[in-house]
């Protein structure tokens, strides 16, 4: 089977690749082998630069071509697995033993993809590798959620086996998760920790998540001041950005008892009748009580529990939100009902 190459991930690399495969080289029509560009010579008036010493420009091609050799392996971790298809058991496949989701606020979102698969079938093969301790086993790269959409239509799972090591399944892992805009930053702050547990360089953190050492130290200044329960326990929170992540990172280390605040707040809370948003503004709020939050309103969900969205009556106001693309569906069917809303409401009023 052919391979489509895979320019996005290596595009993902950003600054690195872009500064490796922007290097120009000189040759001589006597000489194939790439030299230096001669020194131009300063212009009349001009101050001479200082020259730099031999050794420092060998160290830094040497510097170079190291993360060269990096980033070629990191993109053949991606694209490795070049052998058939199998067709598994989701039975006999474990998730990635590095996590890189939370769980969702709204389940509609999954099972609009399941019932994708139930009538168009698995498209795109997950990656799996062999479990390195249960025999007959696998472990899954990325397609968790093909995975678990197979598993509970009870049907097979297509897969593509690659050899990996920890280190690079996490690795790949987080490389293809450069490539998807679900992930919210928290969750991809997340994955850098399980990254940084599982003893990767940062050099590869960075390819794998698109990120520079200044973005890497934002994200540990939160998971190392937000305990990973509480992380949890708030979710996915989509709507939350850096910016406030951090500031609730700083106000965990710079109050004294604030953390205790922040679980007491988490645990007194129907947690089940918030979104994940709301969860962090209620969170924020209580360790930071001058920051608004917003009044939830009242849940609206269907018979079997999937959520829509909220409403929120206010003065003379009525506002219907929408936390799904079934919520959404919902506003238009209200929208369309509102006639005879109102001549129900008449004939009310009449009686």
């Amino acid at each position: 089977m052919t391979k489509s190459p895979r320019k996005s991930i290596v595009a993902s690399f950003g600054l690195l690749s872009a500064e490796l495969e922007s290097e120009p080289a000189v040759t001589t029509p006597a000489s194939p082998v790439a030299t230096v560009p001669p020194a131009v010579a300063p212009s009349p008036g001009q101050t001479p630069q200082p020259r730099v010493g031999a050794g420092v420009i060998g160290a830094a091609h040497r510097a170079i071509d190291d993360i060269r050799a990096e980033r070629d392996r990191l993109r053949a971790i991606v694209e490795a697995g070049g052998g058939s298809i199998l067709e598994l058991d989701p039975k006999l496949v474990d998730p990635s033993p590095y996590p890189d989701r939370l769980p969702d606020d709204d389940v509609s979102d999954f099972e609009a993809f399941k019932r994708s698969i139930a009538s168009e079938g698995q498209k795109v093969p997950i990656q799996v590798r062999r479990h390195p301790t249960a025999a007959g086993r696998y472990q899954i790269v990325y397609g968790h959620r093909r995975w678990r959409a197979a598993l509970e239509l009870q049907q097979s799972v297509r897969a593509l086996e690659v050899e990996l090591s920890d280190i690079d399944l996490v690795v790949a892992q987080g490389i293809e998760n450069a490539n998807r805009q679900d992930l919210t930053w928290i969750e991809r702050a997340l994955f850098a920790l399980r990254m940084d547990e599982a003893g990767v360089r940062p050099r590869d953190i960075y390819a794998a998540l698109s990120i520079e050492d200044a973005e890497l130290a934002r994200m540990r200044s939160v998971y190392r001041a937000v305990p990973l329960d509480v992380i949890e326990a708030i979710g996915r929170a989509p709507k939350i950005g850096r910016p406030r992540w951090l500031d609730l990172a700083k106000t965990l280390n710079s109050e004294p008892g604030a953390l205790d605040v922040v679980r007491s707040t988490l645990s007194g809370l129907a947690v089940d009748a918030l979104t994940s948003d709301l969860r962090f503004q209620r969170v924020l709020s209580a360790v930071k009580p001058g920051v608004p939050t917003r009044t939830p309103g009242q849940l609206l969900a269907d018979r079997n529990g999937r959520r829509l969205g909220a409403c929120l009556v206010s003065g003379g106001e009525m506002r219907i939100s929408a936390d799904s693309p079934l919520g959404k569906d919902f506003i238009r069917f209200v929208e369309q009902q509102l006639p005879s809303l109102v001549e129900r409401f008449t004939a009310t009023r009449d009686t």
